[in-house]
C-alpha cells in the first residue's frame, strides 16, 4: 500500500478516480481523534464518507444520523472515518455543536484535509477543484484495505443510512464469492447462488433456469 500524506502537493497525486478492487493508499493526518492512518483501520471493514462542510444544514443530518447508528456499523466489524477540508479545530466545534444541540457524540474519527491532498488521490475531488463543496462521496473499504463499492451525492442531498448499512452487510455476504446479493435485498432476505461455469451440471439440471438463478438462505443474518 502506497503512502500519502495530507500535505503532499497535489500535482503529485494520480488524476484517476479509484475504482472497485483498487487499493486505497496509506495516509497519516490529524483529525478528531488525534493522528491516524488508514492502515490503522486493517482487519475490519471501514466507512470513508466526505462532506461538503463542517456547519453546514445537510452535513449535521447526516452525522447526527451516522452517530445515532454508530452501535450497527460497530457490530458489523466496520469503523467510520469523516474527511473535509475544514480544519481540525472546525471539526472539533462543530463536534461540541452537535452534542450540545442534538445531544449526541461524534465518536468516530473526522479527518482534516485543507490541502485536499486525500480527497484528490482517492477521486473524491477533481484534481483541478479549488474546493470539495459539491460533492458527498462514500467509499466501503474492506479489512484488507480494497475498495468493494462507492457513492457519490450532490452537496443538496443526504446520505442514505440505512443504505450504508445495507451495502455493508451486501458486501460482507458476498465477499468470499459463494453468494450473491439480489435488487432490494434486506438482511434476512434469501441470497442467490453463484451460478455454475460447468457445462454437465447446467445440462444436468431438472430446472432450466436453475443453473444461473437459485435462492439460498441468507445464514449471516443475525
Amino acid at each position: 500500500m502506497m503512502n500519502l500524506q495530507s500535505s503532499m502537493d497535489s500535482e503529485a497525486l494520480p488524476s484517476a478516480p479509484l475504482r472497485i478492487g483498487d487499493a486505497l493508499m496509506n495516509f497519516t493526518a490529524r483529525s478528531t481523534k488525534g493522528p491516524l492512518s488508514l492502515s490503522d483501520f486493517r482487519g475490519q471493514w471501514l466507512v470513508i464518507f466526505s462532506h461538503p462542510a463542517d456547519f453546514t444544514p445537510v452535513c449535521t443530518s447526516e452525522f447526527v444520523a451516522i452517530a445515532k447508528a454508530s452501535a450497527q456499523f460497530e457490530a458489523l466489524n466496520c469503523a467510520l472515518m469523516a474527511l473535509s477540508v475544514d480544519s481540525l479545530f472546525s471539526h472539533l466545534a462543530w463536534t461540541r455543536m452537535i452534542r450540545d444541540r442534538f445531544d449526541v457524540t461524534i465518536d468516530f474519527p473526522i479527518v482534516e484535509d485543507p490541502t485536499m491532498a486525500i480527497g484528490r488521490a482517492y477521486g473524491m475531488v477533481a484534481p483541478d477543484a479549488h474546493d470539495a463543496s459539491a460533492i458527498r462521496a462514500t467509499y466501503f473499504v474492506d479489512p484488507e484495505g480494497i475498495l468493494r463499492a462507492s457513492t457519490c451525492y450532490p452537496a443538496s442531498i443526504g446520505r442514505s443510512v440505512v443504505e450504508m448499512l445495507r451495502m455493508v452487510e451486501a458486501l460482507q455476504r458476498a465477499q468470499d464469492g459463494t453468494a450473491l446479493v439480489p435488487a432490494d435485498w434486506q438482511p434476512g432476505d434469501e441470497l442467490l447462488r453463484t451460478p455454475s461455469q460447468c457445462i454437465e451440471e447446467v445440462l444436468a439440471a431438472a430446472d432450466p433456469t436453475a443453473w444461473f438463478y437459485t435462492q439460498i438462505p441468507d445464514k449471516g443474518a443475525k
